[in-house]
């Protein structure tokens, strides 16, 4: 049975249409659409938009703030040790259930896309393996590419290289790196040569962690686009953080975003991560810890956002709402103009789905795919305000939440189940690892 939804807004049309659902497309937007036998709903004026796209999290990580220890600090490089020791603790099945649970919330909160990255530094290699099988296991609600991450590093040890090429065959769709986390400039200009090579050889795309810190002597962002250049990889790079930007010196940044610019990058800011634990060593005036967005975008270059972490040891909230990294981007950003709120939504959509080369299937237009996320706001600056619940969201045409009368579901197993709280690993005095509930 065909789906019709009445009175939609859409943007930049004016008034209100249908939308025709059909074999999880969408088949036709008109006004007065007829229909007798399809299943309609009524939208009374609410604002469709293409579903949203988190091009950047950490769903090994999710929910597991306290399952060691705490980052006292605050500071990325505590928080990288935490991770070190929790990973070691965490069970294949305990990674998918933690991920199963961030990604029912991440769906009710209106994403239907998203990469993610796998920590490929356990010998194991188990962490990889159970976030491809959330993969697989979540198509239903979820397209998602998994970025092999060598959080440790690709040089730091022996194994890290072995373990990084063998997740790739095991199926990561992407590679990852991070040049500012090897033990010398050196290291890390070797690191990204040798991501890239794994990259050609696997025909897989690039996905780094670049440049995360306040040091303006962090420059490897230049290293990934002159490679990308000379390996005629542009359009398939997306460097996520790029921090030391909010560092660097105006002349320098001019030279760097042609170089941007001429490979074809996708830059991935991480809002709300990166003003927690950047600028973390400053006293006053205190950086603010996300790179220069407003600036990239102005410059032709292609910017979209990443949740990044979920309750876990680099950042201590989240619950897997796109709209939240959105509100922190517009306000550190200096994005508040008329025009940049109207168009600050192309940084959850529009923007993602050029990164991960799929604008042809994306977007609310006859033809394309019929992932979409029904807003209660009739305009994107009412959405971003009052953040809009999500009150419908559909994956290929089928509802897969819904959020009515202050109840949040997701359609599971052929099913709507409710939610109503997020889970949290609390590690007690005592070491005793006891599961419970957090209430919201």
């Amino acid at each position: 049975m065909d789906m019709i939804l009445r009175n939609a807004r859409i943007h930049s049309r004016e008034g209100l249409w249908d939308i025709r659902i059909s074999d999880g497309r969408i088949a036709k937007i008109s006004k007065g659409l007829r229909g007798t036998h399809d299943e309609t709903l009524d939208l009374k004026g609410r604002l469709v938009m293409p579903s949203f796209i988190d091009m950047h999290v950490h769903l090994d990580s999710v929910f597991t703030s306290g399952y060691s220890e705490l980052n006292t600090s605050g500071t990325l490089l505590e928080g990288i040790t935490v991770w070190g020791d929790t990973r070691r603790k965490l069970t294949s099945d305990l990674i998918r259930r933690k991920a199963g649970e961030a990604l029912k919330w991440m769906v009710s909160n209106g994403t239907t896309r998203l990469r993610t990255h796998a920590d490929t530094s356990e010998p194991d290699l188990r962490i990889v393996k159970a976030l491809l099988d959330v993969r697989e296991g979540f198509r239903h609600l979820m397209d998602i590419e998994v970025t092999a991450f060598p959080q440790d590093g690709i040089l730091t040890a022996d194994r890290c290289l072995p373990q990084l090429e063998k997740a790739v065959e095991m199926g990561a769709d992407n590679v990852g790196l991070i040049p500012h986390n090897e033990y010398t400039r050196e290291d890390g200009v070797r690191s990204v040569k040798i991501a890239f090579e794994i990259a050609e050889e696997n025909d897989k795309k690039v996905d780094g962690h670049i440049d995360e810190t306040d040091d303006p002597h962090s420059r490897f962002l230049e290293v990934v686009a002159a490679e990308t250049i000379r390996r005629g990889f542009q359009g398939r790079v997306t460097a996520g953080h790029t921090t030391a930007m909010h560092s660097y010196d105006n002349a320098y940044a001019f030279k760097l975003f042609q170089l941007l610019k001429k490979a074809q990058l996708t830059i991935v800011p991480n809002p709300l991560t990166n003003i927690h634990v950047q600028g973390r060593f400053d006293t006053y005036p205190k950086r603010r810890g996300m790179t220069r967005v407003k600036e990239l975008l102005e410059s032709g270059i292609n910017v979209a956002l990443g949740h990044d972490c979920i309750m876990d040891p680099w950042y201590p909230l989240g619950m897997g709402d796109m709209m939240q990294p959105l509100f922190m981007a517009v306000h550190i950003g200096h994005m508040m103009g008329h025009q940049d709120l109207v168009t600050a939504f192309d940084l959850i959509t529009h923007n993602s789905a050029k990164a991960l080369g799929v604008s042809d299937q994306y977007g609310v237009e006859e033809g394309k795919l019929a992932d979409l996320v029904v807003l209660d706001a009739r305009n994107e600056i009412e959405a971003l305000a009052k953040q809009a619940t999500r009150t419908y969201v559909f994956k290929g045409g089928v509802l897969v939440a819904r959020n009515t009368e202050g109840v949040r579901e997701v359609r599971t197993n052929g099913r709507f189940e409710e939610l109503d709280c997020l889970p949290l690993e609390i590690t007690s005095k005592g070491g005793e690892k006891e599961e419970k509930m957090g209430q919201i």
